[in-house]
């Protein structure tokens, strides 16, 4: 998936990229969780802004209810 850094990433966004790395790799939504963070974020809240990464954390409790 294409990320375009110039404006906040969306939940929705997350969501599917979430379910993505779920079908992909067989995993959980906390394991993926992990994955996305590491793999988008770098292990770093504020390396795509504070709203997405408000929109991440959104995306991870909306998957996991």
């Amino acid at each position: 998936m294409t990320i375009n850094h110039a404006g906040t990433l969306g939940k929705e966004y997350f969501i599917s990229y979430i379910k993505l790395i779920m079908n992909a790799c067989g995993c959980s939504v906390d394991e993926a969780k992990e994955q996305t963070f590491k793999r988008l974020f770098n292990f770093k809240e504020d390396s795509m802004g504070k709203d997405t990464y408000k929109q991440f954390l959104n995306a991870c409790k909306e998957l996991q209810k």
